[in-house]
C-alpha cells in the first residue's frame, strides 16, 4: 500500500483523471513505437478499469474507434464501446468482432492471469492469453497492423515470440519505465502484420 501511495504513476493518474497508472504504460509504449494514429480502429483486450482505453480515445480521436473487453464490467468512457467477456470464449470473440464491426488496425493486450504466487504456473498462465489475444489479432488486424502484448517473461516465451514473428515483420520487446521494478511483465511490440 505504501509503495502504491507513493508511486509518483499513480499520482499522476490521479492527478490526470487516468482510471490506472497503467495508462501511463501505454502512453511510454505508444510515444516509442507510434502505434495509435488518428482515424485508427483499436481493440483493448483486458481493459479494465480502462486506463489503456483513455489513452487510445485520446490518440485516435475524433475519427477512430476504441473497443474493449474485460471479464469485469468497465464504466463508460466517451467515445468508447466495450464488451464484458472471457476472450477465451467464442462468443467473446464473435460479439468484440460484431462491435469492431470490420478490421482493426491496432490489438492491445494487457491481460493478466489472476495471480497464483507460482511463477511457472503464472507464467503459462500468461503465455495461455497471449495465444488467445495473437488467434484474435490474426483475425481481425488489417495487413500493416500492430499489436502489443503483456507476457510474464519465463521459459516458454522464446516459442511464443517465434509465433509471433512468424504473422509480424517485425517484434520487438519493450519494459515500460511506468512497469513496477518488481514486476516480471515485459511487452511484446509487433508491427506489420502480414495477412496469410
Amino acid at each position: 500500500m505504501t509503495e502504491r501511495r507513493n508511486d509518483p504513476y499513480s499520482k499522476a493518474a490521479k492527478r490526470m483523471d487516468y482510471r490506472s497508472r497503467a495508462s501511463f504504460k501505454l502512453i511510454q509504449i505508444d510515444d516509442k513505437f507510434k502505434l495509435l494514429k488518428r482515424g485508427a480502429v483499436v481493440a483493448d483486450l483486458g481493459a479494465a478499469p480502462g486506463g489503456w482505453l483513455q489513452v487510445a480515445a485520446e490518440r485516435v480521436e475524433p475519427k477512430g474507434k476504441v473497443v474493449g473487453v474485460d471479464l469485469q464490467p468497465i464504466e463508460p468512457i466517451e467515445g468508447v464501446e466495450t464488451v464484458q467477456g472471457d476472450m477465451r470464449k467464442e462468443e467473446t470473440v464473435l460479439d468484440m468482432l460484431e462491435a469492431l464491426g470490420g478490421k482493426a488496425d491496432v490489438v492491445l493486450s494487457d491481460m493478466s492471469p489472476n495471480i497464483s504466487g507460482s511463477y511457472s504456473m503464472d507464467h503459462a498462465r500468461s503465455v495461455d492469453l497471449c495465444e488467445h489475444a495473437l488467434e484474435f489479432a490474426e483475425k481481425v488486424l488489417r495487413p500493416g497492423g500492430a499489436m502489443v502484448l503483456k507476457i510474464f517473461e519465463g521459459d516458454m516465451m522464446q516459442e511464443f515470440l517465434k509465433r509471433v514473428k512468424s504473422s509480424f515483420k517485425e517484434v520487438k520487446l519493450y519494459g515500460p519505465d511506468a512497469s513496477r521494478a518488481s514486476s516480471s511483465e515485459i511487452y511484446i511490440i509487433a508491427r506489420d502484420f502480414i495477412r496469410k
